[in-house]
């Protein structure tokens, strides 16, 4: 019954949770349409999220009560969660408490070991900053007096104070993170390190530049693909008096849905406007297959007569399904205030495409031989039925009609969506390319804006190195470190080694060794 009480309160909590969520939205709306009438309709908005705040808050504490209470069952007794493992390679700090010095029972003294319990708890260590000294002593020679000294070491930046691994810092909490120069100057002060915003962006300036180099091995690595996926998106730059509209511009190579063996990569490049001649650039000398959106940008690219041969143009399921799937959500429609009706027709259409996405999942990894194999045997079936089935419901439609429209959006480029069943090398979707920009489009909400267009660039060159880390699962900031601290020593003819897919970690080193 305890059990049961704690249960319902949890539930009752979440209910009075929904309902001031859903009376502050409202209340939100009816100010963006109507304007603000007062001062104190303000206030009311202010209390209302206090008590949204204090409602989830009692709400977590409920639900914690009714998940770690043990409810006894005919049968079987619920066990509480166990506490989980942590990675044997982190350092450890054993303490010992004492033990008792005499037996409680009868206060004996003669007490022998039998064992122990350990209890682990996972802790940090504050951020912790040192200055390292670089000493070259000097040798006169007794003979013909000649001064001695070993060359200066070479920095990441000419005659700069910031170590390799503080200026990983920078760029990972800058591009990685989206946390704004001056929001680290800031928490850096709080640590008691005085760093100027100027200061760290000339240093993130002469670090992009530095690893120039790699961003353009990266790229050539890319382009020598034989399907590449792309996409774009906004991103705001600053300019006098406003924000102006620039993109940033993604290529990703990943054979791995097809067994390839090459290492994953993605390449970004930044332009202040949206126009074809921005991707025929990108895509100089490349001949493959570009799997993208209907975008009228690319259409240059899959011309006949394209310098250099046409690229082979493959469609985005995952786009054709997203126009039904808006028309079709019973869930979002659900949570408005006037909830409105879902389209059958989508709702249909969605299930058709669910279950071509499902056939496609289970043959990922497999050979370009192999998925072609299995999607003429399984697939091809539910993708000639969909199409006779969407035009057969289209041609009941007004042209006008949001379904109508969907439908031709798929319709009007057949040969291009249904080009992955005669090759294993194409995928259904796009969405290797809009996962590498998600990241942008969080980070928008943070950094605001680019300051200027050679900002733009700057941030695509190194959205290049560490999307690519991560794709290939090196920790970005480990490997720019490294590869900060040896690049200036290192053989321009060998560049490649310090590639992610040739690098390996000063620690992995250790051990292999």
């Amino acid at each position: 019954m305890k059990a049961a009480l704690i249960e319902a309160r949890a539930k009752l909590s979440g209910a009075e949770a929904m309902i001031e969520h859903l009376q502050l939205v409202i209340a939100k709306m009816k100010r963006e349409k109507f304007g603000p009438r007062s001062e104190r309709s303000q206030r009311l908005l202010d209390q209302l999220e206090l008590q949204l705040e204090e409602l989830a808050a009692a709400t977590g504490g409920d639900t914690a009560k009714a998940e770690t209470t043990v409810v006894q069952v005919q049968g079987f007794t619920r066990r509480q969660a166990t506490r989980r493992y942590f990675p044997a390679d982190l350092l450890r700090r054993r303490i010992v408490h004492p033990a008792p010095t005499a037996c409680p029972c009868c206060g004996g003294s003669k007490l022998s070991k039998i064992g122990e319990d350990i209890t682990e708890t996972l802790d940090v260590v504050p951020r912790q900053w040192f200055v390292t000294e670089h000493v070259r002593e000097k040798f006169s020679c007794r003979s013909c007096e000649t001064i001695s000294q070993p060359p200066a070491p070479f920095h990441a930046i000419a005659r700069g104070f910031a170590g390799p691994s503080l200026l990983a810092m920078m760029l990972v909490e800058k591009y990685a993170n989206h946390q704004p120069l001056n929001r680290q100057s800031e928490q850096y002060g709080r640590e008691g390190i005085d760093l100027s915003v100027s200061t760290m962006a000339d240093h993130v300036g002469a670090c992009a530049a530095t690893l120039r180099p790699l961003h353009e091995l990266i790229k050539a690595h890319l382009f020598a693909a034989e399907r590449v996926h792309g996409d774009d998106t906004t991103v705001p730059v600053l300019a006098k008096g406003k924000t102006r509209t620039g993109r940033i511009w993604t290529y990703v190579r990943d054979d791995r849905p097809f067994g390839g063996q090459a290492p994953p990569a993605a390449v970004f490049f930044y332009s202040p406007d949206r126009t074809g001649v921005n991707p025929e650039q990108h895509v100089a000398g490349y001949n493959g297959i570009l799997q993208a959106d209907a975008y009228s940008g690319f259409n240059a690219l899959y011309a006949p007569d394209r310098q250099g041969g046409p690229i082979t143009e493959a469609g985005c399921w995952a786009h054709a399904r997203r126009k039904l799937f808006e028309l079709a959500d019973i869930a979002s429609k659900a949570r408005k205030a006037k909830p409105a009706t879902i389209s059958p027709i989508a709702f249909e259409a969605v299930q058709k495409f669910d279950a071509i996405f499902a056939l496609e999942r289970s043959i990922n990894g497999c050979s370009p031989e192999a998925r072609v194999a299995a999607r003429r045997n399984a697939i091809a079936p539910l993708v000639n039925e969909l199409i006779e089935w969407m035009k057969r419901e289209r041609a009941k439609l007004s042209p006008h009609n949001d379904v109508a429209k969907a439908f031709a959006y798929m319709l009007k480029r057949v040969d291009v969506f249904t080009r992955f069943l005669d090759d294993g090398r194409i995928c259904l979707s796009n969405n290797a390319a809009e996962r590498e920009l998600r990241g942008i489009a969080l980070g928008r909400k943070s950094w605001l804006f680019a300051g200027s267009d050679r900002g733009g660039e700057r941030a695509a060159a190194m959205l290049t190195l560490i999307q690519t880390a991560r794709l290939n699962d090196v920790d970005p900031q480990a490997w720019l470190a490294d590869v900060l601290a040896r690049i200036n020593d290192h053989k321009i003819s060998d560049l490649a080694a310090l590639l992610l897919w040739n690098w390996r970690r000063p620690l992995q080193v250790e051990r292999a060794a």
